[in-house]
């Protein structure tokens, strides 16, 4: 769990080695993972189904990524569904073409995104604002464009099908994960890693200077921080996390396909960080996700226009309260920042 934010911190200057003494785990962690966890017990009873409790999570793990370059950096990607969607077909055609399981699919997909990730980033770190959106949603589109036509290998506006559920392999036993039951736990797995990981991360010295670059990039470099490193080794890192969501996306679905990656799907991952509260909130991409999806449902069973509801709902949390939900809690506990 340490290893990977001590090599950051080896590669980048600490800022106040008294930052990093961070509980790994908080009530809050416990909180939510026990409610992930009870999952199959009551979702069933309130209406709703195991597989969505999977989805929920798998967007969860996407937005908590996605939020360390919005909410923590100040970078505005959005054409970061090319990366849950690199994810996803690099899990696929590792297990289809090189006949690759669990695990060694799993890895391919998240070191394919992480790689398509630090690409792409060398191109656009040396942008800011408005330029560096639009560089996102123009790479963004060319990784769109590729999964439609690249027949031979993504299997064009089709996708990549039949792609299995493979047992999940430690050594001394192997669970089958056909049922979504079983899939909900190996999710909810990653969903701790990742928590825990990017917790464990944002409170690091590496976090404290992603932050520094959000409020004054110009200050930052100007006190010695290289802040395009900075910049770029966060937007890595949150592709890397978004081929996880991508990877157990493809599993769920069991198929890969270009949809994954367009404008609008990048757009949702937006507004889950936004109307949860992920520029004020940690815990903000969580209930955002949660709300979304939810929201789809409960929205979608009324009415085929749910998408006009949720967004004028959007409009008037950003226009009203820009610190989303997770904002409108704490102005209700006074702990506002």
């Amino acid at each position: 769990m340490f290893l990977p934010i001590a090599i950051l911190e080896r590669i980048f200057p600490r800022v106040n080695p008294s930052l990093a003494r961070t509980p790994l785990v908080t009530p809050a962690h416990l909180v939510a993972f026990a409610i992930l966890a009870s999952a199959p017990l009551w979702v069933n009873k309130v209406g709703l189904y195991p597989y969505l409790a999977v989805e929920i999570m798998v967007w969860m793990i996407f937005a908590l990524g996605y939020n360390l370059l919005l909410g923590q950096a100040g970078l505005p990607s959005f054409g970061h569904g090319a990366f849950f969607g690199v994810g996803a077909y690099a899990f696929g055609l590792a297990q289809l073409k090189l006949g690759a399981g669990l695990w060694g699919a799993f890895g391919i997909a998240i070191l394919a995104a992480a790689l398509a990730g630090a690409l792409v980033a060398a191109f656009i770190s040396h942008r800011r604002g408005i330029y560096y959106a639009l560089l996102t949603i123009a790479f963004g589109q060319v990784f769109w464009f590729i999964s439609i036509k690249w027949h031979s290998v993504t299997g064009g506006e089709d996708g990549l099908l039949n792609i299995k559920r493979p047992p999940l392999d430690l050594g001394f036993a192997q669970f089958s994960l056909a049922s979504n039951e079983a899939l909900l736990y190996f999710t909810l797995g990653a969903f701790v890693f990742v928590t825990l990981f990017l917790y464990r991360l944002i409170h690091s010295p590496y976090g404290r200077v992603l932050l520094a670059v959000k409020q004054n990039e110009t200050r930052a470099a100007f006190v010695g921080h290289n802040t395009w490193l900075y910049k770029w080794s966060a937007f890595t890192i949150s592709c890397a996390i978004a081929g996880i969501a991508g990877a157990i996306f493809a599993m769920a679905q069991q198929s890969a396909y270009p949809n994954v990656m367009s404008l609008h799907n990048s757009g949702y991952v937006v507004m889950m960080v936004l109307i949860g509260g992920g520029l004020v909130s940690f815990w903000g991409p969580v209930i955002g996700a949660a709300f979304f999806i939810l929201a789809r449902d409960l929205l979608g069973a009324y009415t085929e226009t749910w998408l006009l509801w949720y967004g004028l709902l959007f409009m008037a949390m950003v226009l009203f309260k820009p610190e989303g939900i997770s904002g409108m809690w704490q102005s209700w506990r006074g702990t506002a920042k």
